[in-house]
């Protein structure tokens, strides 16, 4: 596993591929979440040595396929745009991609949800799996906001992996700790993952003085600023899969989106800083 910026994540919007891959290096992070369809530009413009030199060093992790696959409108086409991307994600050995569900609904009830699911992500999974790409789903799980809505559907990890392998053969999760900290999660639930099921890791803690159920989805902090999620123990397990995916933290931090809007290198320089105080903590360090 390497630590990755993926600049979203903490606040850091609108830059460029060059700038993502200079603030990732000026921060200390290994790898960068990307874009690849301006990785291919670059690639046709200047050649794919030149994109390499770019990257410099910097893993290139995962990108966004620009698919809506749940809507039925976009969706064909969405993903024969998308193909043209793939050849150079192997290229670049970028074959990691996510996307989320959301863990309730006000439309179809569980079974029919699953279906609906299922039938709508596989197109896009086969298309990737035809490109040696996996697609890791996000398992999101908050009761606070499961609550907002009329039908429950799948929020812990060990059901939303069952889901990804009924959906295709190249489908596992995105594990983030706080999600299965918020669905009560355990380490022995992690025992079910193999490396092939894990596609990208995000990490952040929890706000102290709330019960798991009172937690509020878009409330974090920074890994290991306050201890209540036992982050350590699960990046320790996560990495005795041998995982080589990327591990970027997700604070949802007010103080760190605001840092980020002014000065971007700072923010990343902060959430590196408490990533990899994480990393030392787990053992993934000398």
């Amino acid at each position: 596993m390497y630590s990755a910026l993926i600049p979203g994540c903490i606040g850091i919007h609108g830059l460029n591929l060059a700038d993502s891959i200079k603030i990732a290096r000026e921060a200390g992070f290994e790898g960068v979440a990307f874009d690849i369809y301006e990785a291919k530009f670059y690639a046709d413009e200047h050649g794919i040595d030149a994109l390499k030199e770019l990257f410099g060093g910097i893993i290139p992790g995962v990108w966004d396929t620009r698919v809506n696959w749940q809507d039925d409108a976009t969706r064909e086409a969405s993903i024969e745009a998308m193909k043209p991307v793939l050849d150079l994600a192997q290229e670049l050995g970028a074959t990691n991609v996510t996307t989320g569900i959301m863990p309730a609904n006000n439309e179809r009830p569980y079974d029919e949800q699953y279906e609906f699911c299922k039938t709508r992500l596989a197109p896009l999974a086969d298309a990737l799996n035809a490109g040696g790409v996996r697609i890791g789903i996000e398992f999101i799980t908050p009761k606070t906001l499961r609550d907002k809505f009329t039908y429950q559907f799948i929020y812990k990890m060990t059901d939303m992996l069952a889901f990804a392998k009924d959906t295709g053969s190249n489908v596992g999760v995105l594990f983030d700790v706080w999600h299965h900290y918020c669905a009560h999660g355990t380490l022995e639930d992690m025992d079910v993952l193999t490396a092939q099921d894990v596609q990208l890791v995000h990490t952040n803690d929890a706000p102290l003085g709330l019960e798991i159920d009172e937690q509020q989805d878009l409330s974090r902090c920074l890994p290991m600023e306050t201890g209540v999620i036992p982050a350590v123990e699960m990046l320790r397990k996560l990495n005795t899969l041998g995982l080589n995916v990327g591990v970027g933290p997700e604070p949802f931090s007010k103080e760190l989106n605001e840092i980020a809007a002014v000065d971007p290198l700072k923010a990343a320089k902060i959430a590196q800083e408490a990533n990899e105080k994480l990393f030392v903590a787990a053992g993934l360090r000398g």
